[in-house]
């Protein structure tokens, strides 16, 4: 009788024990978007995702079943406990999903919801499994308020130097501006903003942030992954699915009717102008990125883009063409998970087009174009609607080598660099800035314009100093002008910024000796010659004296005593503090491996061998890296004085939002509020 008893006891208890494994075993949320600490950490604070009242985003969950043999088979969200108008799409994962998500894992999307009510506000996504199982998972975001009383501006144009830390201004104004007796001769033009302030730049995923999120952050007012633009990250593969935010251009351009303007000196599918119009999780999607600058203009206005990157705009059958199916999008139509991007967003469904001639449809669409500068200097910009510029197959040339072909071309001699890359005839970016001014300010309702001075990033990861140097002096130029144009109409606001600061840049001293000097030390090499006889420190580094020739820049950067610079955030290279004939190789110029370009130095450690000074680096790789650091802000125009203190790069988009809107916003935006967290 114990026996029986006894197991019957065990029987039933492991019964008992199966039956409340079953109970317990339910389908779970991997993921829940917008981001949110509440979701990953159980704390209420920080609030990751902000947004204005009525800007849109996208709502998702990733739900996993508790067994292979399940699925999910209804979803819907909630914010504040009501149900969220729109079709919430249920997409199993299959083979569309990174290889971490099981395949019967599903994305459930509701797309562009906003919410009007300023607050906190918690999300909710409640799934059901095949088996009755349900999951609730909750979020929360906030929605900033916009308080009457601020001046209404009809204009912002953010100038990007992308990668400037405060060295690159500080290299830039000792080169350009020059210094007496501790006193700067000639300001900056940066340096006359009557505000400026410091910024974050961390990414969502890291604190060191890349240009997509860096940019992205200015104008939608929330946190991106490294190489990811206008999106929150998800479990696809698919590059250009992802849950996305609405951008400064689209709402502005939905709600008051604003144009955009992007003009850079980069290849135009760059991180950073993308980072602008484009929606996509992968920053290097280049044929994708430059059609939905055209296909979906109708959502941000689009009417000026001038910069390089012809290679995506010509078919893939023209040499130096970068198109490809690999790099494209194509949305379809019955698979809601995508279809809801098209209506819900009014987004172009795109397709695999290779062959597509998206120049010729800009200029059908009604662009002008500009394939070099004396083609912009023909456009009547009074007369223009919409620009299109493209100087270059990929990224343009730099302003040292811009302006050394046009100074050689003066002299009858035929130029270096530009002469090799194919294009002598390319605008500087006031040049283009001036032009692009001239075709916005006919927009009735105003614009947003992103003038971008892109390669003193890409100089300073070349640690190529004079490169870099100049061109910060050329995005300075382009500062004045903008600054005038704002002064003078008393309705624009202008920023000048970062995205990051590049390469850990710092200004460690002068040179003691005259260039013929140093190059004898160059030849006779080493660590004794060009390091110990030409570094000078403190006192010894004096105050080096550029001369700047009429048209604005030095009239050369080997001076004696010159300024010299080292980087925190390097890797290895070869030093001889002597400009270099020839910029590194660009990987993405489509020449690249071909002559003359091929015979460029391919890396750093490829240049200035001969001196025999090597500096050994702190990163792996042959480029050096974005810093942490924070980064300068300065403002000018109304609503200027809202940009003071230390803030968090989104925070910028508040305060541009802010002063389009006429409005002001809550006092301590900026600051961060103490967070009590869960042991």
């Amino acid at each position: 009788m114990t026996s029986y008893l006894s197991t019957a006891w065990r029987l039933s208890a492991i019964s008992l024990a199966l039956i409340a494994a079953g109970a317990q075993a339910a389908p779970t949320v991997s993921r829940l978007t917008p981001p949110s600490e509440l979701f990953s950490s159980g704390n209420e604070g920080p609030v990751i995702a902000r947004f204005l009242p009525g800007q849109r985003f996208d709502l998702q969950a990733t739900v996993r079943p508790d067994d292979a043999s399940k699925t999910i088979t209804a979803a819907s969200f909630a914010i504040n406990g009501k149900t969220v108008d729109g079709t919430v799409a249920i997409k199993a994962c299959g083979k569309d999903c990174l290889p971490n998500v099981p395949a019967n894992a599903a994305l459930t999307t509701v797309r562009a919801v906003s919410a009007m009510k300023p607050g906190i506000h918690t999300f909710t996504v409640t799934a059901t499994q095949s088996d009755g199982q349900t999951v609730t998972a909750k979020g929360n975001f906030e929605v900033i308020p916009l308080l009457a009383g601020g001046q209404k501006v009809k204009n912002i144009i953010v100038m990007l130097g992308d990668g400037m830390g405060a060295a690159q201004r500080t290299a830039a104004r000792i080169v350009a501006g020059g210094y007496t007796q501790g006193k700067v001769i000639t300001p900056l033009a940066m340096d006359t903003f009557p505000v400026t302030g410091m910024v974050k730049t961390a990414s969502l995923n890291s604190v060191v942030t890349d240009s997509s999120p860096g940019m992205t952050s200015y104008v939608s007012g929330n946190k991106n992954n490294n190489n990811e633009e206008g999106v929150f990250p998800d479990d696809t593969i698919d590059p250009f699915d992802n849950p996305r935010i609405e951008y400064l251009s689209e709402y502005l351009h939905r709600t008051q009717g604003k144009a955009l303007g992007v003009v850079t000196t980069a290849d135009v599918f760059d991180a950073t102008p993308a980072g602008n119009a484009i929606h996509t999780s992968n920053r290097g999607a280049g044929t994708g990125i430059v059609d939905q600058f055209l296909d979906d203009r109708g959502n941000t206005g689009l009417t000026v883009l001038m910069g390089g990157g012809r290679k995506w705009f010509v078919p893939s059958t023209v040499p130096g063409s970068a198109r490809g199916d690999k790099t494209d999008y194509a949305f379809s139509t019955t698979d809601a998970h995508t279809a809801e991007i098209v209506k819900r967003w009014k987004a172009a469904p795109g397709q695999l087009d290779k062959d597509r001639d998206l120049l010729a449809e800009f200029q059908t669409a009604g662009f002008k174009y500009a394939a070099d500068k004396t083609a912009l200097d023909s456009i009547d910009a009074g007369k223009t609607d919409r620009l299109l510029g493209l100087f270059a197959h990929s990224n343009m040339n730099v302003a040292l080598d811009k302006m050394d072909g046009r100074r050689n071309k003066a002299r009858g001699v035929t130029g270096r660099v530009v002469d090799d890359y194919g294009f002598p005839d390319q605008p500087m970016l006031d040049e283009m800035t001036a032009k692009a001014l001239g075709v916005l300010e006919r927009q009735k309702n105003g614009f947003v314009l992103m003038v971008e001075g892109a390669s003193i990033d890409k100089q300073a990861h070349n640690m190529d100093t004079e490169r870099w140097m100049l061109d910060t002096i050329e995005f300075d130029r382009t500062i004045k002008l903008v600054q005038e144009f704002a002064r003078k109409r008393g309705d624009t606001l202008v920023i000048v910024t970062a995205d990051h600061e590049c390469s850990g840049a710092a200004l460690i001293g002068g040179s003691r000796v005259t260039d013929t000097r140093l190059q004898e030390l160059v030849r006779e090499g080493g660590v004794a010659n060009i390091r110990d006889k030409v570094v000078g420190i403190y006192e010894q580094a004096g105050f080096p004296k550029y001369k700047l020739s009429a048209d604005g820049y030095p009239e050369t950067t080997d001076i004696d005593y010159k300024l010299l610079v080292g980087y925190g955030a390097n890797s290895d290279r070869y030093e001889d503090f002597r400009t270099n004939d020839r910029p590194l190789q660009d990987s993405q110029q489509p020449f690249v491996k071909k002559e003359p370009l091929s015979a460029y130095p391919a890396g750093p450690m490829a240049r200035d061998v001969d001196g025999k000074f090597m500096v050994t680096g702190q990163v792996p790789g042959d480029s050096a890296v974005h810093t942490a650091t924070d980064i300068p802000l300065s403002a000018f125009g109304p609503g200027a004085w809202s940009f003071t203190g230390v803030q968090d790069n989104t925070d910028v988009f508040f305060k541009l939002a802010q002063a389009a809107n006429g409005v002001v916003l809550p006092e301590g935006l900026a600051l961060a509020k103490p967070v009590k967290r869960k042991k």
